[in-house]
């Protein structure tokens, strides 16, 4: 790579790629963009220029560049590190492993199950009363020499091991979820395809801190990624084809116009890719589903109900299901959804939100009533429910729904570009003042829970 070489630009590229495992603000990764592009003397356009210099230009949110009362990272799982550091206190054969093992599920699995062969319990063996070794089994099995409270110690151990592994497990899955909604495959990329072409970076980077932006309570429409700087970044990359990454852009942005610029092995690698993700998410969703079944017809979200697991795994659904459905048209093999076409899933709606719809004569979004009508999608993954696209355009019909414009049958239009918008602070979803505002705010438990719709109104 000819950057290589200029210690600033490396240094830059390794910023920005770090920010596709964050939720950093827009504007502080157009202020690394534009720094990238100093640093290489690049000579930019007029668009660019100006559309940069609105994302960072000195004003309120510049002033506290660089200083958010929101969290930047991306809540991470609580790993088995105090429980390794305890089993090799009380195993012998298991030896002292680095912290960064605590954080991998195989190896724990590994060290659970040297651990259980020292007192002869078998992985999965967690049941106190019936697994256990009595006295007379532990001397048959060479433990005559440790006690039974030692070796009691040792069985708990294992047994909250496992299910510390279980937890662990899931919570990975679940963060995974949140990172495939927010940001499709920017967090799985590596440095080598990111940084090949220092532009194509750029937009990566920024396309990916736009979609991670944090929901508002609004009644409107949520803002869209695609907005006049990631579409002034896209037009430099444009102009110079032969050297852009376009299967990095891929990653995050699967418009035709991108896909376009790949070869089929690249393409059918990506739709084999999301596919797995397909059904993993569908996986978080029938689990989520069974723990507490929602009112398909409303979607509306009762007190006590877990609508942020379904909310998330809803979010990392569509963002497959999208990527999907352009990766199959671009292929020409869209005549799979004449057999098989698997819908749309909706968020969970707050009662509070889906009253001040009602009372602005909106009602309850169309997509719903589609929804509610349809298979559901892990039961369509698996072959146990038919889900061809013409049920879906038949159900579409019934509820006066365009199926190729709002994507149920078809892959989306590409995005038209959005004005730029500065990136509010937030305290549950309604934005305020500034980030010191937000903090106190915050701290004081304002705006949750009931009430929540006049602040909204008050403060946006």
């Amino acid at each position: 790579m000819p950057h290589a070489q200029d210690p600033r630009v490396e240094q830059l590229l390794r910023e920005l790629h770090a920010t596709l495992g964050r939720r950093k603000r827009p504007e502080d990764v157009a202020h690394l963009v534009q720094d990238l592009f100093a640093a290489q003397g690049a000579d930019l356009d007029a668009a660019t220029r100006t559309a940069l210099a609105k994302a960072t230009e000195t004003s309120l949110r510049t002033l506290w560049h660089g200083y958010t009362s929101m969290r930047e990272e991306f809540a991470a799982p609580c790993g088995a590190q105090r429980q390794l550091a305890r089993a090799a206190e009380l195993f012998p054969a298991v030896p002292d492993l680095p912290a960064e093992a605590g954080d991998d599920p195989d190896r724990i699995e590994a060290v659970i199950r040297l651990a259980g062969e020292e007192i002869h319990r078998a992985y999965g063996q967690n049941d106190f009363g019936m697994d256990r070794l009595d006295r007379a089994e532990r001397a048959e099995a060479g433990l005559g020499g440790v006690s039974k409270r030692r070796y009691n110690k040792r069985f708990r151990l294992l047994v909250r091991m496992e299910a510390k592994l279980a937890r662990l497990l899931a919570e990975q899955r679940r963060r995974e979820v949140v990172l495939t909604g927010k940001g499709a495959l920017a967090h799985r990329m590596p440095y080598e395809l990111f940084a090949a072409d220092p532009g194509t970076a750029a937009f990566v980077a920024y396309m990916t801190a736009r979609a991670r932006m944090r929901s508002r309570f609004t009644f409107d429409v949520q803002r869209r990624p695609y907005d006049e700087v990631a579409a002034a970044l896209f037009e430099r990359l444009r102009a110079a084809p032969g050297s852009t990454g376009w299967y990095a852009i891929a990653h995050v942005h699967p418009v035709a116009e991108v896909l376009g610029h790949l070869d089929d092995r690249s393409l059918g690698r990506l739709l084999v890719h999301w596919n797995g993700v397909l059904r993993e998410v569908a996986g978080v969703l029938e689990e989520a589903w069974n723990r507490c079944p929602l009112e398909r017809g409303t979607m509306i979200v009762r007190r006590g109900k877990d609508s942020s697991t379904w909310n998330q795994a809803a979010q990392a659904w569509t963002t497959a299901r999208n990527h999907w459905f352009a990766l199959l048209t671009e292929l020409g093999e869209d005549g799979i959804l004449d057999r098989y076409c698997p819908g749309k899933v909706p968020r969970l709606m707050a009662a509070d939100v889906a009253y001040g719809h009602l009372r602005r004569g909106r009602g309850l979004h169309p997509d719903t009533f589609v929804w509610s009508e349809l298979p559901l999608p892990w039961e369509v993954l698996r072959g146990e429910a038919e889900c061809p696209r013409s049920l879906v355009e038949a159900v579409c019909a019934r509820h006066r729904v365009d199926p190729v414009a709002t994507g149920w049958t078809a892959a989306r239009p590409a995005a038209q570009a959005v004005a730029f918008g500065a990136t509010p602070e937030l305290v549950h979803g309604v934005a305020v003042r500034d980030p010191l505002m937000a903090s106190a705010l915050r701290s004081a438990g304002v705006f949750s829970g009931r009430g929540k719709r006049a602040a909204a109104e008050e403060w946006s």
